[in-house]
């Protein structure tokens, strides 16, 4: 039996995020999140937080 609730809005955020330009949050906020999820038993919020942490360092191309 799945107990997992899907969020309404959870694919459609999946989606934005993969087009959307570079985060303008700071990385010392964006890991901050991660922690709080991470306590919390947030998994799905956990790997949101990872690739956005992820896309907040990346290079753009031709930088």
């Amino acid at each position: 039996m799945n107990t997992t609730a899907r969020r309404p809005t959870e694919d459609a955020a999946m989606r934005t995020c993969g087009h959307s330009p570079r985060p303008s949050l700071q990385i010392p906020a964006i890991l901050a999140d991660l922690i709080t999820a991470r306590r919390l038993g947030d998994r799905r919020g956990v790997c949101l937080l990872g690739h956005r942490a992820v896309r907040a360092t990346e290079l753009e191309v031709g930088e």
